[in-house]
């Protein structure tokens, strides 16, 4: 999924809006008619939040007038919001057994020779890391030969003139062409055969949130850019348990710290399209 233009750019107090308003008017809806779903608050909404957080609500609207131009800028993002989650987003995210098959057809098909890890469970759940088997599979059959770190086992570093720049704070779970100086950075968070929403879920948001604001750090320092990608599965975990995070994940790619974020069978169309950008970017540093 890509940002949507409109909402790009905006400064950090619309974010602080958008957060504010959302944990208080609450993420989904628990009325009958629609309940699970992402919710969408009016101006009236958004202004008794904001009043019940003992803050002022007139720069976005009164509770019984039509909203300010930075009001309809909110409403405008949260409908866009919950259009994407309610719709693409929940279609796209499959549970473990569609993954195994897509894992399964792709692995006849393409014959790889990149890892397909195993994933951290034991017992009956011991298995292929599904989800980033696929993404690896389809990495390694859009860039050929080129060189990638699919499994880096240490931290990012940008140089200059052959002197360390930044090193990340996180290992990554992925990098386009390697860890030193890479055209791309991807982090992969599979969580099938879960049973709850647990807080190394809602520590993975996080994390990647810090990362994504390293990586801006970057760009905006030093004028050096490196794609940032977040590629996510599993429909129980993130739309039955989780839909504040998907909401989270949203505004985190809106806010510019990732690039795209890439949900459930999504990677199958998408990321060969992302991919060949890569290719294309080494072909010109001469890779």
């Amino acid at each position: 999924m890509k940002p949507a233009p409109e909402f790009l750019n905006l400064p950090p107090s619309f974010w602080a809006h958008v957060r504010a308003i959302s944990e208080t008017h609450g993420y989904t809806s628990r009325k009958k008619a629609t309940k699970g779903k992402i919710k969408v608050p009016t101006v009236s909404d958004m202004a008794q939040a904001l009043s019940l957080r003992g803050l002022s609500h007139d720069h976005v609207g009164d509770i019984d007038a039509a909203p300010t131009e930075f009001g309809d800028l909110l409403h405008r993002y949260f409908e866009h919001r919950a259009e994407v989650l309610n719709g693409p987003v929940r279609s796209n995210l499959v549970d473990r057994n569609a993954a195994e098959r897509l894992f399964k057809q792709l692995k006849k098909r393409l014959n790889p020779s990149c890892p397909l890890p195993l994933n951290k469970q034991k017992g009956k759940k011991r298995t292929y890391a599904f989800f980033t088997g696929i993404i690896n599979m389809l990495i390694e059959d859009q860039i050929g030969d080129l060189p990638c770190n699919y499994d880096p086992r240490c931290l990012t570093t940008v140089t200059k003139e052959g002197e360390p720049l930044r090193t990340f704070a996180r290992w990554h779970d992925g990098a386009f062409p390697s860890t030193t100086n890479p055209i791309a950075v991807w982090e992969i968070k599979e969580y099938y055969n879960t049973t709850t929403f647990g807080s190394r879920v809602a520590d993975g948001v996080y994390e990647s949130l810090l990362d994504g604001m390293e990586i801006a750090e970057l760009s905006r320092s030093e004028g050096i850019e490196i794609e940032h990608y977040l590629l996510v599965d599993d429909r129980f975990t993130w739309w039955d348990c989780g839909r504040s995070y998907l909401c989270r994940l949203v505004d985190m790619m809106h806010m510019g710290c990732v690039d795209e974020v890439l949900f459930g069978r999504e990677v199958v169309s998408r990321l060969p399209e992302i991919v060949e950008g890569w290719v294309n970017a080494a072909i010109r540093r001469g890779i």
